[in-house]
This record gives structure tokens, sequence and C-alpha cells, in this order.
């Protein structure tokens, strides 16, 4: 089970925003992810707790931050509910989306398991992207709202580690709305890095996905 820390980044200058504490693996369900973000002077800023199943669909997402939470998960598409702390004041939502996308790493991990598997080798032909639904949940009121993004991947190579070799595949991420392009690259469940984004500490070898999903995209 990957336990490790990232640095979050203001991706236009570099100012140090946060870090996360994260553990990950998978498990009978599919994958599950658990974060916390502190601030530079170690304040809690918010949590993540996102559960997939074997096919990559989000089965449970719990988001903490800014005094709000959201809790989702697949039902009639994307459905969530977001809530103050004290849960008084709660609206609900859903959307026909792909997965959730937010604020922690761990949901690059959870966007690329919606992707189908391609074939990998000699003549294969690049990737012209997979156009994804997203309900993106932003910090700190926890605000979501739907957006596309296409995803297209770039390749995979395989680089010599300590233990076994690590196999790191690079995406082109651009969203659809702006046009705006950037990469991010994964090495199992754990991003290696994406803007904003740097792996700061590692415990162990990331965990591999028995195969890629089958998905539902497209």
């Amino acid at each position: 089970m990957p336990q490790g820390r990232y640095s979050i980044r203001d991706p236009e200058d570099g100012t140090l925003l946060g870090e996360e504490r994260f553990h990950c693996a998978p498990g009978p369900a599919g994958w599950r992810y658990v974060g916390a973000l502190t601030s530079p002077d170690g304040s809690p800023l918010g949590s993540t707790d996102l559960t997939l199943d074997a096919l990559g669909r989000p089965l449970r997402v719990q988001l903490r931050a800014g005094g709000w939470q959201l809790r989702g998960g697949v039902l009639d598409g994307l459905t969530w509910v977001r809530m103050d702390a004290a849960g008084r004041q709660a609206d609900e939502g859903n959307a026909a989306a792909h997965t959730f996308s937010g604020p922690s790493p761990g949901f690059l991990v959870a966007v690329s398991r919606v992707l189908r598997p391609r074939p990998d080798g000699p003549g294969t032909p690049p990737d012209e992207g997979t156009r994804l639904r997203l309900v993106t949940v932003t910090p700190p009121t926890l605000a979501a709202r739907t957006r596309d993004e296409s995803w297209a991947h770039l390749g995979r190579e395989v680089h010599p580690a300590d233990g076994p070799p690590l196999t790191v595949d690079a995406y082109q991420v651009m969203d659809l709305e702006t046009g705006e392009r950037h990469t991010v690259h994964l090495a199992g469940d754990v991003v290696l890095s994406a803007p904003g984004v740097e792996l700061e500490e590692l415990d162990s070898p990331p965990s591999t996905f028995a195969s890629p999903p089958p998905g539902e995209a497209g």
C-alpha cells in the first residue's frame, strides 16, 4: 500500500500552497485513495476519501474543506450532496458524467481509470484523445460543476528503480472549454508529476492495476 506526500503548488508561479499526505491501494471494491491536505504551516485544509470499482467508476467520494463536505457516487450518472459542517445547509446535484475530478492528485488517477485500454506496440496509431465529462469539485466551498476534458495517452516508458522497474504512462490533458493543454505522468496508482503537483515522498512502489478497465468513455 503506497504511502507518501505530494506538494501542491500554484501552477503559474510555483508558490507552495500545501502538502497532501496520502495512502492508496487496490482492494476488494477496486481502488481506494485517502489524502489529508495541510497548509505550508501545517494547518489542516481538507481531506479526500475516494473509492473506485473495478471499472474505474466512483463508488464513493467524500471531500472536506473550508467548513463544507461533499459526498457523492454513481447513481443515475453521478449524484452528490454538498452540505455545511453542521449539516444544516445541503444542496443536491446530479449529472450525466464519467467521473469526479477535484483538488487532490488522487483524482488524476481516478480519471485515468475511465479510459479504454489501447493496444501497445509498434504500429499503434497515435491516441487522438478520449472526451470525458467530469464533475469538478473546487475548494474551499466544494462547489461542483460539469466540464469536459480530452485525455490522450502519449506513451509508456519503463524506468529502472531500486525495486521493480517503474512503468510510467504519460497523458496529454486538454480542457475543452479553454483549449489549455498539460501533461500528467502516472506510475500505477501514483502521480509522478502534473501541473501544480510533485511527488515528494513515497515509501513503497506504486500499486499496479490487474488489468486496464474496459471503461465507458466515449
